[in-house]
């Protein structure tokens, strides 16, 4: 009986917990506009081939620089090419939203696996490890996705892949300073007592509890991403034509934006949506799971 109490208790705490949690991101305004345009910026991405038009690769130059709201056949106009622009769009999203997520997964799970063992171990571990990111924040993130893609065909997966693999340092930073503190609480005290392995601690005890640093560090990557996969591809070393991403739309744009501004424009302001909503979204999580904040709620 004394059992069943207790859990009915714990469970009891949990939702008034998630329910504080929910409370607080809802009366951030600007957090609810960012999640409500994530949302559909991804559900716009996921349904493309349902949403658009017509087909993104398509040609026709006779239907050269047709403008925005000029026909409505091509509700955005089309391009240099006369390829529809809103299908290129909705198109491209699904390439800058996949570069996004799987640069984000990347940099969060070499992140997090780093600064958790470092956070641990301590020692020599830690201090050869921290050298290493130290060494790594030497270097602009620019520049070293410049020289890998240098020797890599620039393809979805190894552009997601090398924007990951050169931004995880701040998040192995967070990580290793949540875990300096945790590892000394009681409770994995009691859990090396009870014989708990290293693996164990690590990955059972300590990690889920930096999940919160880790979800918010996770929506502002996804941003990050997005923002660098654009500029990398402006700079021609991103996702190579006929595939549509936002940041490939720029950079064809630029030799006509006086005279088709247009075609510049509209990846732009998607860019900055996206950008802006997962920022917004993060800033809001951040602020939900603030214990301080939930101290007082």
């Amino acid at each position: 009986m004394t059992v069943g109490r207790a859990a009915d208790v714990t469970v009891a705490h949990v939702t008034v917990a998630r329910a504080g949690i929910l409370r607080r991101f809802s009366r951030h305004r600007l957090a609810l506009f960012g999640g409500i345009t994530v949302v559909l910026l991804c559900l716009a991405a996921l349904f493309a081939p349902a949403i658009a038009p017509r087909d993104p690769l398509l040609l026709d130059t006779s239907l050269r620089f047709i403008a925005p709201f000029q026909r409505w056949t091509f509700p955005l106009g089309t391009d240099e090419l006369g390829r529809d622009t809103l299908s290129r769009l909705l198109y491209g999203g699904r390439i800058s939203l996949t570069v996004g997520l799987v640069a984000m997964v990347t940099t969060i799970v070499t992140g997090a696996v780093i600064g958790l063992l470092a956070g641990y171990r301590g020692g020599w571990t830690d201090t050869l490890l921290m050298r290493f990111v130290d060494t790594m924040l030497c270097f602009p993130q620019v520049f070293l996705l410049l020289v890998v893609a240098a020797f890599i065909p620039p393809t979805l997966i190894s552009i997601s892949l090398i924007i990951g693999l050169t931004s995880w340092m701040e998040v192995t930073r967070i990580v290793r300073a949540e875990i300096l503190h945790l590892k000394e609480q009681d409770f994995i005290q009691a859990a090396r007592a009870l014989g708990a392995g290293s693996l164990h601690i690590m990955f059972r005890e300590l990690l889920p509890n930096v999940a919160a640093p880790l979800l918010v560090a996770a929506t502002l990557k996804v941003a990050a991403a997005v923002l660098m996969e654009s500029y990398i591809s402006y700079l021609g070393y991103g996702v190579q034509p006929p595939l549509a991403s936002w940041g490939n739309m720029l950079t064809n744009a630029q030799g006509y934006f006086d005279t088709q501004p247009f075609l510049a424009i509209l990846p732009g302001v998607m860019i900055t949506l996206t950008v802006m909503g997962f920022n917004f979204l993060g800033d809001g999580l951040r602020d939900a799971l603030d214990p301080r904040l939930r101290m007082e709620s």
